[in-house]
């Protein structure tokens, strides 16, 4: 009885649901409490439910009516179906779930980062290869420097002719067609790249970054010493714990301020040594191997700084004695961030008032190629980082010293060489146009060696944190400082710096932005357009129209991080009530 009544109620529900709406339909089956099969199954039964109704009415409608009906029904089957399979066939799909099954979500959201990264930098390389590279190709002249293959590592030499770099495109106007409209490959180049600025603006400041760990159905676990801060709250959190326990003994108050003091020594001969070795760097740009083997000494002592200090903050971290492990996992993070931020900075410092001001042809190249270098070097590093740190550590570990255990995952450390990564594809992006393609190619590498190292050498992190808020901690900081000190660096390549008078699509201008107000002189001279002259001379290059927007922008932010603090507060309430 039970069972035939089971049906019915199975039958009616299948009924209601084909009297509905196609848009009530879709949601009524996603709030059912069963699985993905299942759901697929009651779709199915819906719209064959539909397709009989729509036979056995009284007033059938005409024949060709039912043949787009059912050709409509049967096309939605098929893309349903179609979607499933691509799903299947991601390549990342089926390593996230056993991520996130086996180490828990909090290593997942690394792997979910470092995902979005590569697809970011995927839709980069496609906006800057169709409107920059695919024209330039067609106006292209033959490179006549031969290739030796010592090219991939240090990017100069043969490349220099190509389109991986700002010198070699051109700054006329590209007509293959007669009769036809040009291309100005000026505003083309210029444009771009501000777009994608634009866009990486709006998508940074509207992704919390909790949306993609949800579809997982994860759940974040709260930590155990207190709440976890959200946005960058682990970084404001870190003024707030005493750097010296309350109940520590005199030795030990000496032995953390001995710390500290190292800490900081550390961090500042470090800025010292990138600075002066930048001045060794200038005299590596000749084509000789001598020069090239010059080239190479920055990066690896800048990518060596980045990746060592980090280790060797984590160590003397124990040695302070936090009181809770969160507040050494905080003001590690913070010393790292601080680090790497001043390695930016002084790079920054070293290619716009440095090289850009001295008498080297085509600075803007020479930058790039810096950079190149910088992305090879650090990727290596991070690959070696995975064998010494994790697949050394877990022998060790396992045969020398036993009371070591199994390395654990360090979700900080790798999240931060993360960041430090597409800082530096940002940076070369308006010096590189396919540098984000390069970029792209080394974390689909990186992320594939991780997933290896992570299941064969570590083991699940003993310490568990809030997934989300970590997730949001991370966009946060790859927005401020990260994103908003690039802006600050290509604003002041493109409004302030002179372009070389020999190469690129800006030469013989008096700045990069000066072939913006070309065009929009020549716009003013129709009537047609005159208000888009109006709108950049009274609104674009208006300081107060820059502040109001600046106002609005920073008015968005906080109700928006205000939103997000009141849905997880809602949603935090109602876990318990469910678990009550």
């Amino acid at each position: 009885f039970c069972f035939l009544r089971g049906f019915d109620a199975a039958e009616d529900s299948i009924e209601s649901l084909a009297s509905k709406s196609t848009n009530e339909r879709i949601k009524a089956i996603q709030k059912l409490p069963d699985t993905m099969r299942k759901k697929r199954e009651i779709r199915n039964k819906v719209l064959q439910e539909i397709t009989e109704k729509s036979r056995h009415r009284g007033a059938q409608p005409a024949r060709c009516t039912q043949c787009l009906r059912g050709a409509a029904v049967s096309c939605r089957r098929f893309g349903n179906t179609l979607s499933e399979y691509f799903l299947s066939l991601r390549i990342w799909h089926k390593t996230l779930k056993i991520v996130g099954a086996e180490f828990g979500t909090s290593v997942l959201s690394y792997f979910v980062l470092l995902k979005w990264l590569l697809n970011f930098n995927l839709f980069s390389f496609l906006l800057n290869f169709g409107f920059i590279t695919i024209p330039q190709l067609l106006a292209a002249e033959p490179n006549n420097l031969s290739f030796t293959g010592l090219e991939l590592i240090t990017g100069a030499g043969y490349f220099q002719q190509t389109v991986l770099y700002y010198g070699f495109y051109t700054n006329a106007t590209i007509s293959k067609i007669e009769n036809a409209p040009s291309y100005n490959m000026q505003l083309a180049y210029i444009f771009t790249v501000g777009i994608y600025f634009v866009i990486c603006f709006l998508i940074l400041l509207f992704s919390p970054g909790t949306v993609h760990l949800v579809t997982w159905g994860e759940t974040a676990k709260a930590a155990p010493a207190g709440p976890a801060p959200s946005c960058l709250g682990a970084a404001l959190e870190l003024g707030l714990p005493p750097l010296v326990p309350r109940n520590a003994g005199e030795g030990e108050r000496v032995t953390v301020l001995l710390v500290i003091v190292l800490v900081k020594a550390l961090s500042l001969g470090c800025l010292m040594k990138v600075f002066s070795l930048s001045k060794l760097f200038m005299k590596g740009h000749g084509n000789d191997l001598e020069s090239q083997a010059a080239m190479l000494v920055l990066p690896v002592i800048a990518s060596l700084l980045n990746t060592l200090i980090p280790f060797l903050f984590s160590w003397l971290g124990h040695l302070e004695r936090f009181q809770t492990p969160g507040q050494h996992l905080y003001v590690t993070i913070t010393r790292i961030i601080i680090l790497k931020v001043s390695i930016v900075g002084i790079l920054c410092y070293y290619w716009l008032h440095v090289v850009a001001t001295s008498e080297l042809q085509c600075w803007e190249t020479l930058v790039g190629q810096d950079i190149y270098r910088l992305v090879l070097v650090d990727f290596i590093l991070c690959l070696l980082g995975s064998f010494f740190g994790e697949f050394l550590r877990r022998i060790i570990g396992t045969t020398v010293f036993v009371s070591l255990g199994l390395p654990e995952f360090d979700i900080g450390r790798n999240v931060l060489d993360l960041i430090y990564a597409q800082t530096l594809t940002w940076i070369g992006i308006l010096f590189s146009p396919l540098l984000p393609g390069i970029q792209m190619i080394a974390f689909l590498i990186v992320f594939f060696v991780k997933k290896v190292s992570l299941t064969r050498n570590c083991q699940p992190p003993r310490q568990v944190w809030r997934t989300a808020q970590m997730m949001t901690s991370f966009m946060c900081l790859l927005f401020c400082p990260f994103f908003l000190g690039v802006l600050s660096a290509t604003g002041v390549a493109v409004w302030r710096l002179k372009p070389s008078e020999g190469c690129g699509p800006f030469r013989g201008l008096s700045s990069m932005c000066a072939a913006v107000s070309e065009w929009i002189q020549i716009l003013g001279s129709y009537t047609a357009s005159k208000w888009v002259a109006w709108i950049y001379h009274n609104l674009i290059t208006n300081e107060l129209f820059f502040f109001i927007l600046s106002s609005i922008v920073l008015i968005v932010i906080y109700l928006y991080w205000q939103l997000i603090q009141t849905r997880q507060t809602m949603s935090k309430g109602l876990r318990e009530q469910l678990a009550n």
